[in-house]
C-alpha cells in the first residue's frame, strides 16, 4: 500500500482538527480526563520537540554554511538577503494598507466601530504585559546581537545573538588551515547531518501535533467570537492571501525562475506546521528540511538565509501590524491623512524587524504604532479575539517568504535548484 505523503497527512489532520473543534464542547472528557488537557499535552510535546532542535540546528547550519564562504561571497550573500527581506516586508505592508483602506473594517454604517465591537475582556491583561514598551525597544536589537553569555542566550531562545555568534564563529573557522580546519569541517557537518535526521524523525509526528494544536485553538476561541470582527478578519486574510498567492509567486516565477506551484508543494509540510505552531522559529527545522531536500537549495545558502529570516523577516507580521493599527484608528474615528499612514508604514517596517525577539512581539509592535499615531494602548483590546487565528495565518506567510528568499538568492548565486 502506498504511503500517504507527509503534507497530505498534515492537511488531513488539519481538517479533522477543524471538524473536531466545531463539533465538540471545550469541557468534553475522555475516560474522565479533559479532552482539552490531552490536546494541550500533545501540542506542547510537539512544540517542545521542535524547539529542542532549534539551537543545535541553527548553530551547525550557519557555521557549516559560513565555512565555505569567502569575504566577497559573504558580503554578496548578506546584501542580497537583507535587501530581499526589507523589500518584501515593505511590499507586504503596502498591500495591507491598500486592503484596509479599500474595505475600511473599522467603519460600520458610516460610523467608527469602537462601540459596536467593544473592547475584549482581556485588555487589562495585555496592557500589563506590553505596557511600557516603546520605539526605544527597537534599539535593543543591537544589544541582543551581542549577548554577554551565548549559553544563556541559547537557553532563552535569543536567536539574534545566537545567529550573530554563529556567523562570526563560522567566518573564523573558514580561516583555519590544515588539520584543525578539517576537524571542524567534519564535526560541524556531522552535527548538521544528525540534526536533519532528528528533524525528519520529529516530522513523522507532525500530523498529531498539528491536530492537537489547531483543535485546541478552535475549542477555546469558538466561532461566535469572530462575528463582530468578521470584516477585519477578512481584510487581513485577503491581504495575506494577495501577498502569499500573487506577490511571492511572482518573485519565484520571474526572479528565481522556478515554478510557484512546485515550490508550494515542496513547502507544504513547513507551511502547515507554521500554521499550527504560530512560530517561525519552532518551524525552522522543518523549513530547512523542506528547502534543502525538497526545493534543492544548498546548505550554504539556506543555512545563512533561513535562520536570519526566521528572526527578522516578518512579511505577514508587518502586514498585520499595519492593518491592525489602521483598523483601530478607523474604529476610534481618527482621520488618517497621508502623513499618518506613512508613519504607520515606516513604524510597521521597523518594528517587524526590531521587536521580533520581545515577548508578545506583534502586540508590542502594534502598541508602538498606536503610540506613534496618538491612540490609547487599551485600543489593542479590539483585536484580541481574533489575534490567535490570524497569528497562525501570518506565520505561514512569514515562513513561505523565508523559503522564497532562500530559493531566489540561491538562483541569483548561480545554483540550479530543482524541486523534488
Amino acid at each position: 500500500m502506498r504511503k500517504i505523503a507527509l503534507h497530505w497527512q498534515i492537511l488531513i489532520a488539519l481538517c479533522l482538527a477543524v471538524l473536531t473543534g466545531l463539533v465538540l464542547e471545550p469541557d468534553v472528557t475522555v475516560l474522565g480526563i479533559s479532552f482539552l488537557s490531552i490536546l494541550i499535552f500533545f501540542g506542547t510535546l510537539f512544540l517542545n520537540a521542535l524547539k529542542m532542535l532549534i539551537v543545535p540546528l541553527v548553530i551547525s547550519s550557519i557555521i557549516t554554511g559560513m565555512m565555505s564562504l569567502n569575504g566577497d561571497t559573504l558580503g554578496r550573500l548578506g546584501s542580497k538577503t537583507i535587501l530581499y527581506y526589507a523589500s518584501t516586508s515593505l511590499v507586504a505592508i503596502l498591500i495591507g494598507l491598500f486592503f484596509v483602506n479599500l474595505l475600511q473594517p473599522g467603519i460600520v454604517d458610516g460610523e467608527p466601530a469602537r462601540h459596536v465591537i467593544g473592547l475584549s475582556a482581556e485588555t487589562d491583561e495585555v496592557v500589563s504585559k506590553v505596557g511600557g514598551k516603546g520605539a526605544s525597544d527597537i534599539a535593543e536589537v543591537l544589544l541582543r546581537m551581542v549577548p554577554p553569555n551565548i549559553v544563556t542566550a541559547a537557553a532563552n531562545g535569543q536567536m539574534l545573538g545566537l545567529i550573530f555568534f554563529s556567523l562570526i564563529f563560522g567566518f573564523f573557522v573558514s580561516k583555519l588551515k590544515g588539520s584543525p580546519a578539517q576537524v571542524h569541517k567534519d564535526f560541524w557537518q556531522g552535527l548538521l547531518d544528525i540534526m536533519m535526521m532528528m528533524t525528519e524523525l520529529v516530522m513523522k509526528f507532525a500530523p498529531i501535533g498539528v491536530y492537537a494544536l489547531v483543535t485546541k485553538v478552535i475549542l477555546i476561541s469558538g466561532v461566535d467570537a469572530f462575528e463582530p470582527l468578521a470584516l477585519f478578519f477578512v481584510t487581513v486574510l485577503l491581504a495575506l492571501a494577495a501577498h502569499l498567492l500573487i506577490f511571492l509567486p511572482a518573485i519565484l516565477r520571474y526572479l528565481a525562475r522556478v515554478s510557484p506551484k512546485k515550490h508550494f508543494k515542496a513547502m507544504l509540510p513547513a507551511l502547515l506546521t507554521a500554521f499550527s505552531t504560530s512560530s517561525s522559529s519552532a518551524t525552522l527545522p522543518i523549513t530547512m528540511d523542506c528547502v534543502e531536500n525538497r526545493a534543492g537549495v544548498s546548505n550554504q545558502v539556506s543555512g545563512f538565509t533561513l535562520p536570519l529570516g526566521a528572526t527578522i523577516n516578518m512579511d505577514g507580521t508587518a502586514l498585520y501590524e499595519c492593518v491592525a493599527a489602521m483598523f483601530i484608528a478607523q474604529a476610534y474615528g481618527l482621520t488618517l491623512d497621508v502623513t499618518t499612514q506613512f508613519t504607520i508604514v515606516l513604524v510597521a517596517l521597523l518594528t517587524s524587524i526590531g521587536v521580533a525577539g520581545i515577548p508578545s512581539a506583534s502586540l508590542v509592535a502594534i502598541t508602538i504604532i498606536l503610540a506613534a499615531i496618538g491612540l490609547p494602548l487599551e485600543a489593542i483590546g479590539l483585536i484580541l479575539v481574533v489575534d490567535r487565528v490570524l497569528d497562525m495565518c501570518r506565520t505561514s506567510v512569514n515562513v513561505f517568504s523565508d523559503s522564497c528568499a532562500a530559493v531566489t538568492i540561491a538562483r541569483l548565486e548561480g545554483e540550479e535548484t530543482k524541486v523534488v
